[in-house]
């Protein structure tokens, strides 16, 4: 138990009660380090592993949490772990899910489960309670072009968890002339539909509110001349998909 709780986790930054990334309201832990490099990121300095975030035990993690756990309790809310890429540390983050199941907190899993599927992977999907799974492109070529990766392992990692029995939210982020191709989306709402244990699929309208961050960090933000999506272009992608 003990040697569990000194167990380091490497944060890029908290959200003590938030209301957008799963049920109820919820304690948010950033974890730092993203093998993704998508064009449109608004956290771009989660992605630096190495150099970048601050070590936390899980001890320090349980200490904050329990800050709000009246709150989190109260709303059926819970605690959830994004990033960056929470994979990146499964491991880790198993010890913690662990540790917030002996005190009666739902965990949920922000990730766009883009890494192979190791035990190590699947024992943390043992501990999980949600997991809000970014599908990037449903197109392999154009997710390579938009994030730098194919999107095979996270389409596995939908699969494997609707033939597991856990829950998901699907969400996408709706960029103009990358996401919101009426074929793609049709394409998307079919694989949705192949999966047994959707819950709720979210569209996120693109955003340039973290462009900030790559200027800051001395880097070129490629979509510099792309707008919002607007109402009539969000609205037809949500009736695409069913929403």
């Amino acid at each position: 138990m003990e040697s569990s709780l000194n167990t380091k986790l490497k944060v890029h930054s908290f959200e003590s009660l938030g209301t957008l990334d799963g049920p109820g309201l919820r304690y948010i832990i950033f974890l730092q380090g993203c093998p993704l490099k998508c064009k449109y990121c608004h956290n771009r300095d989660t992605w630096d592993f190495k150099s970048s975030g601050t070590e936390y035990t899980i001890q320090e993690l349980i200490h904050k949490i329990q800050r709000f756990e009246t709150y989190i309790k109260a709303s059926r809310g819970g605690v959830t772990v994004s990033g960056g890429e929470p994979l990146l540390q499964a491991k880790n983050v198993t010890l913690l899910f662990k540790e917030l199941h002996n005190l009666g907190i739902h965990t949920t899993l922000d990730t766009s489960g883009a890494l192979p599927l190791t035990d190590e992977i699947k024992e943390l999907l043992n501990h999980t309670d949600l997991v809000l799974l970014d599908i990037k492109h449903i197109d392999d070529k154009k997710s390579i072009d938009l994030t730098g990766v194919s999107n095979k392992n996270e389409l596995n990692f939908a699969r494997y968890l609707s033939d597991n029995n856990i829950n998901m939210w699907i969400r996408q982020v709706l960029l103009p002339r990358y996401t919101d191709d009426e074929n793609d989306l049709k394409s998307l709402k079919e694989f949705i539909s192949s999966l047994k244990t959707v819950q709720k699929v979210e569209i996120l309208p693109y955003h340039d509110y973290g462009k900030f961050k790559w200027e800051e960090l001395g880097t070129k933000y490629e979509l510099d001349d792309l707008k919002p999506p607007s109402e009539e272009e969000i609205n037809k992608a949500k009736k695409i998909l069913g929403i």
